[in-house]
């Protein structure tokens, strides 16, 4: 390895990467320990924070901080050339990634070297893109040594060395505009919001030609969801940090609790958020964990942003065991006023008609009886490639099929008017854009078709008195199973004032259960409470 008699910098932080020894798949490689301190000096003598309590004092590095920064440029190739081309920072929101990142750009545009370096920041959304760079500027700014060799261009984005001709560039996610370039250093910002790879693979491509160029992943946990670049790299740094994989090259930082940690014990916080007490505040993530305790919807939030757990939805919305709690029959329902909600899916899947029946007098209970139709072919295939038991709730009344694989509206149609013989509703609330023939046949046969807007503002107070009930245990819909299987499913979405709504399209599976009954529910708060304030006032943002 090539160690110098005194290498303090070396001893201090060879053992801070999380799980990883650097050491045991070296080989050839050698320790400089001159540049690792080079490196980390230019933070501490170069650079300021640009905001927060610490705008205007120098950026002194956290342990953990110089343990990434000396080991991407203390090792050293037998050549001479970087060992690392690739480091993957994996760690919780708030523990300082975007000014160290700031850092890390400046030091290679005025310090790694190379002429005429390309240098990019890349993120999924223009205004996460903007922060490495405004962190950067910023920094330049405030250091006469720095500003005087560079050109800001904040329009652009952009910054250029006046002279060695090396340029840094914050980019967007629109990968097919980023072909051509031949990129020093590339920084994947936020690596768990990149709907795909596309802007990743284009990126590293781009640094073929290059010998010692350096990839840069600083991300938090993404959920589990197909394609996800985040949770691939994930899995690979994973792999490489526990010996599974050998690649000298490759450089795993992973802060994270195991899914068997209790998640509510700041012991595991502290090992996990290196920056806590520092950037991130422990008051803050007590609050936080309050607040995912009491709400099933922060649980998922707290997590993966706090925790780097990688959970099976984005936002974690109905817990199962307070879903299971409210199991209670449905009973005798008499003339007891209902409304219904419709969620007409695909004509080859699930389609769902829930009826829900508000308190009255001395029962304080939601009751919901829900029903299910699906194309009997495709009920076949679902069970046997996806796992998921249609025939058997077929068998045992729970879901109801029709012939042949595409379903038959008809059949749904009689159906409900059938149900309308038996139960007191007349009100239908269903998606607005679902303007199909059956809604106008609906109409004929005398129900009131209510349209229910799929925003916040229609969604979000039907949504949260739904969570409401379940979580206080006034809802009884009877355990049943196919509604279950859509509860277990859910994701939604959050704005930043706290407004919930189901997303279909990052949900693990079909949810039209629970859209029909939050269909119901809008309907239903309606009549009994008036006009939602969602709609009356619009929304509210901060």
């Amino acid at each position: 390895m090539g160690r110098q008699k005194k290498q303090p910098l070396f001893d201090n932080i060879i053992g801070l990467i999380p799980g990883y020894d650097p050491v045991a798949t070296a080989g050839d490689c050698w320790w400089d320990e001159a540049a690792a301190q080079k490196a980390i000096d230019f933070y501490h003598e170069c650079l300021q924070f640009i905001e927060g309590d610490k705008a205007g004092q120098p950026f002194i590095l956290e342990p953990w901080q110089q343990a990434i920064v000396a080991n991407i440029y203390g090792w050293k190739q037998p050549n001479g050339k970087r060992r690392y081309r690739e480091v993957f920072v994996f760690i919780p929101r708030k523990n300082g990634k975007t000014p160290w990142s700031a850092g890390l750009v400046l030091y290679e545009l005025f310090c790694g070297g190379e002429a005429g370096a390309q240098i990019y920041s890349a993120a999924a959304e223009k205004e996460q893109a903007t922060l490495v760079f405004r962190h950067a500027a910023g920094m330049a700014f405030r250091e006469p040594e720095l500003s005087s060799r560079v050109n800001t261009y904040r329009t652009y984005k952009s910054m250029e060395h006046r002279d060695n001709n090396g340029v840094y560039k914050a980019l967007t996610a629109d990968a097919k505009t980023k072909h051509g370039f031949n990129a020093q250093l590339v920084i994947i910002d936020e690596l768990h919001a990149h709907p795909n790879s596309d802007l990743m693979d284009v990126l590293i491509t781009s640094t073929a030609s290059r010998s010692q160029p350096l990839i840069v992943h600083t991300t938090t946990s993404d959920y589990e969801r197909e394609g996800s670049p985040c949770n691939e790299k994930h899995n690979y740094a994973t792999k490489v940090r526990d010996g599974i994989i050998v690649d000298p090259a490759f450089l795993p930082v992973i802060y994270e609790a195991s899914k068997d940690e209790d998640w509510t014990n700041e012991d595991v916080w502290h090992r996990c958020n290196p920056n806590l007490g520092i950037s991130v505040s422990l008051e803050y993530l007590q609050r936080e964990c309050r607040r995912a305790i009491e709400s099933p919807t922060h649980e998922n939030l707290f997590k993966r942003l706090h925790l780097n757990i990688r959970t099976e939805q984005d936002v974690r919305w109905l817990a199962m065991d307070k879903w299971d709690a409210c199991s209670g029959a449905v009973g005798s329902l008499g003339t007891r006023r209902g409304y219904g909600g419709l969620d007409l899916s695909s004509t080859t899947d699930l389609t769902s008609f829930v009826l829900v029946f508000p308190p009255v007098g001395d029962d304080p209970l939601w009751r919901v009886l829900p029903f299910f139709w699906v194309p009997g072919d495709n009920a076949h295939k679902r069970e046997r490639q996806d796992k998921v038991p249609y025939e058997t709730w077929a068998r045992e009344g729970y879901i109801k099929t029709t012939p042949g694989n595409v379903l038959d509206y008809d059949f749904v149609r009689a159906e409900i008017n059938e149900l309308h013989k038996q139960y007191n509703f007349k009100q239908i609330g269903l998606d607005r854009w679902a303007a199909t023939q059956i809604t106008t046949q609906l109409e004929g046969d005398g129900f009131e078709i209510i349209p229910v807007g799929q925003g916040f503002a229609s969604m979000s107070a039907p949504t949260k008195e739904l969570e409401k009930i379940v979580l206080g245990k006034k809802l009884a819909h009877g355990g049943h199973p196919v509604l279950r299987w859509c509860a277990s499913n859910v994701t939604v979405d959050m704005d930043a004032a706290g407004n919930l709504k189901p997303n279909k399209g990052k949900s693990t599976e079909r949810i039209d259960g629970i859209s029909a009954t939050i269909d119901a529910l809008a309907v239903a708060l309606s009549e009994t409470t008036g006009p939602s304030v969602y709609e009356e006032r619009g929304l509210i943002t901060v």
